[in-house]
């Protein structure tokens, strides 16, 4: 019974001949640990427990049946699920840098979704005692606070559609996708998700379409359906790589103008702090300063972003945000001299 709760590696569930994925185990587990502490369970109290969907919770029940787990289901009043012969799970593979990085996943740092953290907390009970010290330290070390100085501090709520598509990803099924355009005229097609992406309170599905790559503000999703067959996944596909160009390509688009500028040795960090990726840094002249480009999204509006730099930058064109810096100035000059 261990051999099949343990899996080819020693751990719990990575094994099941390959039939759970890593994103949903943790969660998974969790349920397992569940079944051994009050022996049956409904897909309700499942849902309950780990703050997911009662249909989320009916369909990790059957994965963990399907993909081999020892646990079975009694129909009718009274009825639930339940571990065959109260098998239990070993997790004394651990080793201490696991323990302490399982806490860090389940504690206030972590970025997961709740569901996930709700899942971890469960899992992490079932630790080895002589880990629980530093692992619990490793949760109390760090906060996550996602909110930038000065910025607003609504809360986000996740899109609604983010778990379907998240599942979609994970089994690799292609889906029939109505999406809302920035008029709010609504279309459908047929995606082949590859990866979804959060930056900052917003999600994106990265997927292939019949038009090409593309990408999708989960939040303008009217409807998921996922039609049974399987994703075409690029063998060469990296989502990481695949996001940096793709938000390379949306800051040229928002960022379209190009200043000159040559600074000072010494003031290169300032103007990363400033403008981040919107800076470019080429080579020295001849007077020991530097040449740089700085990308913003027209002229006035970046000679507004310069005009207080006046000690570190000389821009050099092109004309019109001299032109703005100049007027700024005679502005400043006007009010203030």
């Amino acid at each position: 019974m261990d051999a099949i709760l343990r899996g080819e590696t020693g751990h719990p569930l990575t094994g099941f001949r390959g039939k759970i994925c890593g994103v949903r185990a943790d969660r998974l587990m969790a349920i397992l640990l569940l079944l051994q502490q009050r022996e049956q369970l409904t897909a309700a109290e499942v849902a309950r427990e780990l703050e997911i969907s009662e249909r989320t919770a009916r369909r990790d029940l059957d994965a963990l049946s399907t993909a081999g787990v020892p646990i079975y289901s009694l129909q009718g009043r009274g009825g639930g699920w339940r571990l065959v012969g109260g098998a239990r799970t070993d997790l004394s593979g651990l080793t201490e840098g696991e323990a302490r990085a399982l806490f860090l996943a389940a504690g206030p740092a972590s970025a997961a979704a709740p569901a996930l953290k709700a899942a971890l907390r469960k899992l992490v009970r079932a630790l080895p005692e002589p880990f629980r010290v530093q692992a619990e330290a490793a949760a109390a070390s760090l906060i996550r606070d996602p909110q930038r100085w000065g910025s607003s501090r609504v809360v986000h709520p996740p899109p609604r559609f983010l778990d379907d598509l998240q599942d979609a990803v994970i089994r690799g099924v292609q889906v029939r996708l109505g999406y809302a355009d920035s008029t709010g005229a609504v279309t459908e097609r047929t995606v082949h998700p590859l990866g979804i992406v959060a930056k900052g309170p917003s999600w994106y599905l990265v997927g292939d379409t019949e038009a090409g790559r593309r990408t999708f503000r989960v939040d303008r999703v009217t409807s998921v359906r996922p039609t049974g067959d399987p994703v075409h996944r690029p063998e060469d596909f990296d989502l990481a790589a695949s996001w940096r160009e793709i938000a390379g390509e949306v800051d040229r688009r928002r960022t379209p103008l190009e200043a000159r500028a040559v600074c000072v040795s010494h003031g290169t960090a300032l103007l990363r702090m400033a403008f981040g990726d919107r800076l470019e840094v080429g080579g020295a002249t001849g007077d020991g300063r530097i040449e740089v480009v700085i990308r913003g999204y027209d002229e006035y509006t970046l000679a507004g972003e310069l005009a207080g730099l006046g000690e570190w930058i000389e821009v050099t064109g092109p004309p019109g945000v001299r032109d703005h810096l100049a007027a700024i100035g005679r502005a400043l000059v006007q009010r203030y001299g």
